[in-house]
């Protein structure tokens, strides 16, 4: 069993987990998931690992409520512990080499950008984040995202807090300002990541 060390809620549907899971905490990297199963009888579903404290033996995950198994994932509470938490799955990102990258979160996709800027920044990467969402009470890891880059834009799409419009709007003003950028990392709903590769497809950046 592993239990929950940490539970927060960044928003009226996302919330945060921090589980005692030290085999995983000792080996997972960046761009990898962990694999979890509330019960003997749930379903098995995958998360991002969001962040690792190695000295808390400890990983965090950021989920959305979205159908049964997140919904009861959200109503645990510190001390509650989860049958199964399996990882860390998949592979490390590959960043290629590259010396300055841009990581665009849009939504809970922030979750996810956080543990890749993370890494890149204390590799000695120059890391330029800018994250997004409709509005700002649906934005979080806003101190997080600034710790682990060189330069954050935010954006909301109704002007509730910082930049109004989208992440991508901030994108293109850095392409065309000739900003150096090696590569572009994004994790969002579909359309955004669709038009991050619309914008750096012209200027040939990965």
């Amino acid at each position: 069993m592993f239990k929950i060390l940490k539970k927060k809620q960044l928003s009226q549907v996302i919330h945060l987990i921090e589980v005692e899971a030290p085999l995983v905490a000792a080996s997972a990297k960046s761009g990898q998931f962990i694999m979890l199963r509330i019960h003997e009888t749930g379903e098995r579903i995958p998360m991002t690992i969001a962040d690792i404290d190695k000295a808390n033996n400890s990983v965090t995950i950021v989920f959305q409520e979205a159908g049964k198994t997140t919904k009861h994932l959200a109503s645990l509470q510190e001390g509650d512990c989860i049958k199964d938490f399996i990882g860390p799955l998949g592979k490390a990102t590959d960043f290629g080499g590259a010396k300055n990258v841009v990581c665009v979160g849009g939504g809970v996709g922030i979750a996810e950008i956080y543990p890749e800027a993370k890494h890149l920044k204390e590799s000695g990467v120059n890391v330029i984040s800018i994250i997004g969402s409709r509005s700002k009470d649906l934005l979080f890891f806003e101190d997080e995202m600034r710790k682990a880059s060189n330069e954050l834009h935010i954006t909301t799409d109704d002007g509730s807090h910082g930049q109004k419009g989208f992440v991508t709007d901030v994108l293109k003003k850095l392409i065309a300002d000739g900003r150096k950028i090696d590569l572009v990392i994004a994790v969002g709903p579909i359309i955004m990541m669709k038009m991050v590769a619309n914008a750096t497809k012209p200027h040939n950046i990965k």
